[in-house]
């Protein structure tokens, strides 16, 4: 399905019905990388359960140029406002935290919950920036297939790599149906967004931190240090998975987050 926002159309799933539950998807994947998490939460009948593509990826309209957080969370508000929905747990992972960040600061009234997982509150150092516009350059010259090359290293830890090829696979094929502009645009919008650290013990609602283990993008002590600064804020560590936690250890990942859901419900 798709819906109109920002004179952008997005793809986007909704099923169930209860306590909204919006899934915000890493770079450069798409919102397909939570159909496990929906079909396990859909069988409690307790939640309404959302997924969307961000502008340049999936099934939404490909963008040029810039894609920064600050658009993404203003999509998010004009999607839960097509929707109906007023309030609203957001469950990001990796650029879908930043996403959930960059709401935080402008719609925070309309959170009910907060799921981290696998990112981090703090903006890129000129270093890591330099990094995003190689990636976007290596988008723009060489494809989608040579950044899954780069990435995929870094995104899935070795124990996945050697126990589930099928998850190597799985996250490769996300990466190169990709349109190359897309990841470039994000790329580049990651880059530019804000300090979020200041945003941390003002956090209005129940907050989950998860980190997988082996996490060498943002690593469990990264996690824990910003966790520390958000009033009882829950903090987990899954074993046996890196940055895309949900998919290494889809079992793990799916019980940590219902029970987290079924506290503020």
């Amino acid at each position: 399905m798709k819906i109109s926002t920002n004179n952008t159309n997005l793809g986007y799933s909704d099923h169930g019905m209860g306590l909204p539950v919006i899934f915000l998807h890493a770079f450069p994947l798409n919102r397909s990388m939570w159909d496990g998490e929906i079909a396990a939460l859909l069988a409690e009948q307790r939640y309404r359960l959302i997924s969307l593509d961000w502008p340049g990826f999936g099934e939404s309209d490909v963008t040029e140029g810039l894609s920064t957080m600050d658009v993404f969370a203003d999509d998010m508000a004009g999607v839960m406002d097509a929707l109906g929905i007023k309030k609203a747990v957001l469950c990001g992972l990796s650029m879908g935290g930043y996403a959930a960040f960059a709401f935080l600061r402008k719609y925070s009234q309309r959170l009910s919950g907060l799921i981290l997982a696998d990112t981090k509150p703090t903006a890129d150092t000129p270093d890591a920036q330099a990094n995003r516009e190689n990636v976007a350059k290596l988008a723009e010259t060489q494809g989608a297939s040579a950044v899954a090359d780069l990435q995929l290293p870094r995104l899935i830890s070795d124990y996945t790599r050697q126990q589930h090829p099928e998850v190597e696979l799985r996250v490769r094929q996300m990466i190169e149906a990709a349109p190359a502009p897309g990841i470039a645009a994000a790329s580049r919008g990651m880059a530019q967004r804000a300090d979020s650290t200041d945003l941390l013990a003002r956090i209005p609602c129940p907050t989950l931190v998860i980190v997988g283990a082996e996490d060498i993008v943002t690593p469990p002590s990264v996690a824990q240090d910003y966790a520390a600064k958000i009033k009882d804020a829950q903090y987990v560590v899954i074993p046996n998975a890196g940055h895309l936690s949900n998919l290494e250890q889809p079992e793990t990942f799916v019980s940590v987050l219902s029970g987290f859901l079924g506290s503020i419900t």
